[in-house]
Order: C-alpha cells, then structure tokens, then sequence
C-alpha cells in the first residue's frame, strides 16, 4: 500500500478499499473537488480497485498521476460484465473524465433487431432506421458476433432481402437502411446456398412454413430477453426423446445447442430497449436502536434510458425524526431527479410512495419483465452498499477504531505470546529473475511506521541459481551475525519453509533468541494468515482475520519489502544490462562506458563512429579497443 508521502488521503482510501465488495461492477475515482477523474470496469471490484494502489513504483507515469490525485472512490455493482462494460461507456461520455482520454467515442453501439415481416430477419444496425423490434445495445462487435453465432448455431432463420419488383431472392444486408415494401407470400424460387449447408429452411421457396419460422423467431427473441426457461426445457425434452428412439446424432445435435444456450445464460443479461427512460429507486432503513442512537437510510438512485443504465448513485441518509421509508422517499426523489436531469416520466419504487405529488411522476410498483430486473439490480446495489457502510463504521467504532500503533503492536504482542512489545519489526524478501541479478532487501517499522533510515539492501554473494532458502539464510545470517541492538520480531515473507530456514541460521547457527513470525499465503497467491512457533517449536497459524487492522499492518509491512526488493533488483538489472554492452571489452572500465554513452547516446552510435571520433572522446588508445572490438569480424 502507498503511504501518505504519494496521497495524503491514503487512510480515508485505504478505509474504503475495505468496504468494496468482490462483484461485478464500474468504479469512479474522484478528486479533492468531487470531479470525476476516471471510470472503470471490473470483474471483481475489490481486487482491481485495491491494485491502483500497491505496487506504486511498478505502476505507469499515468497511473501514477492518477494515484497521487485520487482523493474518493465510488462503485456501482452490476449483474454482469457486459453490463458493466455498458455502464462504463455510458459514464465517460457523462462525466469525461481526465484520464479516460483514450475511451471518449462518439460511437453508437450495435443492436439486433428482429424486423417486422412475414418473415423476420435478424438484422445488425447501429441505427434505428428499420422497423422492428430492438435488442442490446451491445458493449462491443465481438460480444455481438458472438451471439450471433451462437444463435445462427442453434437456429435456421433467414438473411436475404428481396429486389423491389423483381420477385427475386438475393443474399444481402439492409444495414442502415429502410426495409422495401415487398407482397406476401413469398415467391416460390429456387433455395440459395444457406439452405444447402443447413443455415435457413428456405420459406422463400416453400420449404417451411410460416408458423414453423415463426417459432423460430419466436425462440430467437426469447434468448435476446433473456427468457431462457421454456426454451431450455423445450431443448431437453428434444434431446431425452431422441436418445429414447436411439436417434443418437440428433440428439447430441440437442446437446450441443443446449449446452451454448446454458453457457451463453449464465455470463448475459440484457435489458430490452423498450424500457425507454426511467427512474429507478430503492431503499433500505434502519432502525433505530436502543440506546437512541441515530437511525440511517441508505438509497440507490439509476437512471436507464433504451435499455442501458446510464447513471447510478448511492447515497447514505441520516434520519432527524424517525421518518418512513415513503416519507424520506417523499423528500429524496424530487432531489435526485433534479440533480441528475432526469427526462424519465416513469420511476420503478419498490413500495408506493403517497406523499409525492399527483401527476409529478408515474410510480410503478410491481414491475415485470426487465423493470423487475432494474428494481432487483437497485436492490443489489443498494445492499452492497449499506454493507459498506456498516462496515466502515464498525472500522472507526470501538475495538476497530483507528487504533494507534502502539495498541496495534500490543494484540499483536499477546496473540504472538512476545516477552516484550515489538516496537521493532524487520522483515526480509528476496528477489531475482531465474537467479540473474539476486538480491534481497530489508524493511524496519518501530511503532507500526516504516522507518527508512534502517532498510537495508543485499546482495546475494554465496548463492548460484533461483534458491530463496539459501539466499533467505544467507541474508539473516549477515543481518544478525554482528548487530547489537535487535529487533522484537522478524517477520517472514514466504510461509513455513522460509520460517523453517529463518530458525535454523538464527538459533543453531548465531544462537540468536530474536521471535519469528511469517506471512503465508493460500492458492491464490493471497496472504491470509499469520504463522508463528509455538513453545515446542511447531509452527501454528495465529486467530487474526484478514479483515483486521492489525492484519493490514502486516500486510503493509509485506508490501512494502517487497516494493523495496523489486525496485533494487530494477536498478541492479538495469546497470547490469549497462555494464554488459560495453565494459565486457577487456581495458574498459564502468567510467569509460559511461562516457560514451552520454556522448553518443547507445552502443549502436557508438559502433558507427570512427576511430577518429572515439580518440576524440576517450583517447587513442581506450578508442582503439572499443573500435577493434566493436568492428572485429568486419576485420
């Protein structure tokens, strides 16, 4: 974790880092002045949100800036990723945000539309030019292509228009353009190549009939909704009646399709565009408790305009006189209307609210279809962020305040059993690419706080290869051999097998009594418990959650040795990629390189001067090594 020196709001951060959820969703980072300075999406909100903020010095120029300039963040929980891809685009072209520079499009995203025919086509357009009934919008080309596939996998439907007055069939598109006025029924002609390879039933020449197409049509849109229900069942009764009349190839054929209908309804929702512009809002109350304190509210606010969410907010309410959920709704819904310009005529509410005047918006109260799953994605919402909440005052109330070093270090004194407190820490990490460049580094906190004075670098002298024990015990035996004054604890990064090797050099070998403790991870690569030696020397695994501040001390501890590892084996390798280009020729020093480099700027100027222009630079005859070795096989 960065410290205050790079974002003096670092602990009003690092408090709410603990609070975001591992869900789906879109986060806002904000400014000292509330301005929105970046949109993102994610995954899992809290790993991706956390990660701005560890790691500094690997990070970009970029995402430097924006780290130094973040002072609050806020997220919005969504269903699905592709929703949070929607969601994301629709708040940057809101907001414009200062470093979504590369993200600022104009672009209209692409729908599906079913036309209004006879005979519907599945149609891609970026406009609503054609008659039909509209789907999406999607996030991008590939996500529609993909459904597109999986569609045209599972159906036969087909894609050709006729020629005005020719009574023709011709494959084509009517991207972007208005349908023709065609009679029906369809000519009967000649069936094209789609049919042949199985991707249309030809109704044009009479080969399937209206209400069979229809049907399939029907199926079609029932999977753009997001009504998978009866068409899976309709699928599986397919497939157990075909294996029943041991038709095995049809119904494996099922299977497929089942199986791309299962996979393609579990990561897509998709709201249809129908739902115009609407309001939607959610509450959740809390009751007041007994000792009198005040009671809250929490509320979720969005705003969909043709099936996208393009806004959304959530806001915690203090309640002055023990108001209802209506009648603080009564007073809240008139406001965020107002703030965020809402044109919507409709707003879903999960209960009525009578005291908002007749007329002023239209409440629906039992939504179906996709404003029931607007209402529900506001539930959720609103849901995760009271747990917020909650969570972050239990982090600033009692046993979880934000405890002084000193408190911290006195739990972690009597859950590690320590003679004394452990005012001072150190902790080591190795760090190497495949045994090139080892090094290792050393952290000291003294009360809870780095103290950089006494960190300390190493490099690895007696280890050949990628061995992190034996540098581990190399390391801790130069440390210790010699130092007067030790710390009250050493903490490990690495598990078992690094404390294991930490107790072997300090008590067989220096006969040293410094405590030990270590940091292990799980499958993840995710530090989730504390481990220490137990009176017999067994290694135990300490009670201390993950979510404890005193568990973050010593993550922080772990972060920030790995931070100074990293960053020395950066510099050694950097100056070992130096050394190696010129100063592998025999008589020329680290200076001499140097020298050249700055003059002509890479080794391959150098190469390309003459031997002129090296004496002139180095003298004749530290010019002549560098100009025969550099030239030898032209020699």
């Amino acid at each position: 974790m960065i410290d205050a020196g790079i974002n003096p709001n670092i602990d009003r951060i690092a408090l709410r880092l603990k609070t975001i959820p591992e869900s789906p969703g879109v986060y806002q980072h904000l400014d000292a002045d509330g301005k929105v300075i970046y949109v993102g999406k994610a995954r899992n909100l809290q790993r991706r949100v956390s990660s701005y903020f560890t790691h500094y010095e690997d990070k970009s120029p970029k995402i430097k800036m924006l780290v130094r300039s973040v002072c609050d963040i806020r997220v919005t929980v969504v269903a699905t990723e592709i929703d949070a891809l929607l969601l994301e685009n629709s708040l940057i072209k809101r907001y414009q945000p200062r470093y979504n520079s590369m993200l600022k499009d104009d672009k209209t995203y692409p729908y599906l539309c079913i036309t209004d025919e006879p005979y519907p086509r599945l149609l891609y357009t970026r406009r609503k030019t054609l008659k039909g009934q509209y789907f999406g919008p999607y996030p991008n080309g590939r996500i529609l292509r993909e459904l597109q596939d999986i569609i045209r996998q599972l159906f036969q439907y087909r894609t050709c228009d006729r020629t005005v007055g020719s009574g023709q069939w011709v494959v084509g598109s009517t991207r972007g353009q208005t349908l023709p006025t065609t009679n029906y029924p369809l000519p009967t002609v000649r069936p094209c190549m789609k049919h042949q390879i199985g991707l249309c039933g030809a109704p044009c020449a009479g080969l399937q009939s209206q209400a069979d197409y229809q049907a399939t049509i029907e199926n079609i849109r029932r999977i753009l909704k997001g009504d998978f229900g009866d068409l899976l069942d309709d699928l599986k009764r397919q497939m157990y009646a075909a294996a029943a009349d041991l038709r095995f190839e049809e119904a494996e054929v099922l299977k497929r399709k089942l199986h791309l209908l299962e996979e393609y309804q579990s990561r897509s929702t998709v709201v249809d565009t129908k739902v115009a512009d609407v309001d939607v809002i959610s509450i959740l109350g809390d009751d007041q408790s007994a000792t009198g304190t005040t009671a809250y509210a929490w509320v979720n606010y969005m705003r969909c305009k043709h099936g996208a969410i393009i806004y959304s907010i959530s806001n915690e309410v203090k309640k002055q006189l023990d108001e209802s959920d209506a009648e603080l709704l009564a007073t809240i819904i008139p406001t965020l209307h107002e703030q965020s310009h809402s044109t919507a005529r409709e707003i879903i509410l999960p209960f009525a609210v009578p005291d908002l005047p007749d007329g002023y918006l239209q409440q629906n109260t039992n939504p179906r279809g996709d404003r029931r799953k607007l209402l529900e994605l506001s539930l959720r919402n609103v849901e995760s962020f009271r747990k917020q909440c909650l969570h972050q005052k239990a982090l600033l109330s009692g046993e979880h305040a934000s405890e002084s070093g000193e408190r911290l270090l006195a739990r972690l004194q009597k859950a590690l059993a320590l003679p004394s407190l452990p005012m001072e820490i150190e902790c080591f990490d190795n760090s190497n690419i495949q045994g090139a460049y080892p090094v290792a580094g050393m952290v000291r906190f003294s009360g809870g706080k780095p103290n950089r004075k006494e960190y300390r670098k190493f490099n690895i002298k007696t280890v050949e290869g990628p061995d992190d024990y034996a540098s581990m015990a190399e390391v801790i035996g130069r440390r210790y051999s010699k130092l007067e004054q030790l710390p009250d604890l050493l903490l490990v990064d690495g598990g078992e097998g690094q404390m294991e090797m930490a107790r072997r050099v300090l008590r067989d070998e220096l006969h040293c009594p410094l405590p030990i403790a270590g940091l292990a991870k799980n499958d993840n690569h995710r530090t989730d418990r504390l481990l220490a030696y137990d009176a017999d020397y067994h290694i135990r695994t300490v009670q201390i959650k993950p979510t404890d501040p005193l568990f973050h001390l010593l993550e922080r501890i772990q972060d920030e040795v790995h931070r100074f590892a990293i960053t020395f084996h950066k510099d050694k390798r950097s100056k070992g990629t130096f050394r190696t280009s010129l100063t592998d020729i025999d008589g020329i020093g680290e200076k001499t390189a140097h020298d050249l480099l700055l003059r002509f700027g890479s080794v391959k100027q150098v190469q390309l001067q003459t031997l002129a222009d090296l004496t002139d630079a180095i003298g004749p005859a530290k010019a002549r090594l560098v100009y025969d070795a550099l030239h030898g096989e032209h020699d």
